[in-house]
Formats: C-alpha cells, sequence, structure tokens
C-alpha cells in the first residue's frame, strides 16, 4: 500500500463518502461541530455521576478524568473529539493546565511522542480558547 494516511482516516474517509452517497443533505457535515452537541457537564454532575459520590473513598471526578485522557492518549490520541471533551470535562472538574499537560506528557513514556503530540496539539484546542468559547 503506498497510502500514508493513517487507516482511521482512510475508515473515516470512507465512511463519510458512504454517508453522502446515501444522503447529499451530509456533504457539509462536520464531525468538529458535531461536538458543539456535547456541551461540557457541570462539576456537581460530573463528581456524581464519575467522581466518589458511591464509592466516598474512591477517584474524584478530576482524577478519574485525567486517567481517561492518559488512556485516550496511550490509544495514539487518535479520538479527537473524546480528548477534546475529556480536557474540557477535566477543567471543569477542577484540573489545572498544568496537570492537563503533565498527564499527557507523562504518557509520552508508554505511548511515543507523536501519540503526546496529537493529544497535546489537541488539548492545546481547548486550553488554548477564551473561557466563554471552550464550551
Amino acid at each position: 500500500m503506498t497510502d500514508p494516511q493513517n487507516p482511521f482516516e482512510a475508515m473515516l474517509r470512507q465512511s463519510l463518502d458512504m454517508v453522502k452517497k446515501i444522503n447529499p443533505a451530509m456533504e457539509s457535515f462536520s464531525a468538529k461541530e458535531l461536538e458543539k452537541l456535547w456541551p461540557t457537564m457541570p462539576k456537581e454532575m460530573m463528581e456524581f455521576w464519575f467522581g466518589n459520590t458511591v464509592n466516598k473513598d474512591g477517584l474524584d471526578a478530576r482524577t478519574r478524568l485525567l486517567l481517561t485522557l492518559a488512556g485516550l492518549t496511550m490509544q495514539g490520541a487518535q479520538a479527537d473529539a473524546a480528548i477534546r471533551q475529556t480536557v474540557r470535562h477535566a477543567v471543569e472538574a477542577g484540573a489545572r493546565k498544568q496537570e492537563i499537560i503533565e498527564t499527557i506528557g507523562q504518557m509520552s513514556a508508554f505511548a511515543g511522542i507523536p501519540a503526546m503530540t496529537r493529544a497535546l496539539e489537541l488539548a492545546r484546542q481547548v486550553l488554548d480558547k477564551p473561557e466563554e468559547q471552550a464550551t
């Protein structure tokens, strides 16, 4: 195969081409615009669902979201929307920018520099936006 394209990107392109043939109105579909349909949950809701509400001595939502971000980076940082959404939620749950950057940076030892770099690029798309635009 001479196509240097990432297999995930090729699969996504093929899926979008198929959807556009089935529904021509999907010609202007943007996966990034679809993210706007998933608002950032309030910290209290994240703490209830993902934090230590049920397990009083368990991990809080902030820590769970940082672990999720580490896992997404370990998978090669291929899930753009999931990484951006996790960063938004982590910030809402109380994670500082430095903690997010360190979490991703730590994964370079396990996932490699390319995955870390890609995850940092995606995180910066959220972290570098003014607060009112980040959601």
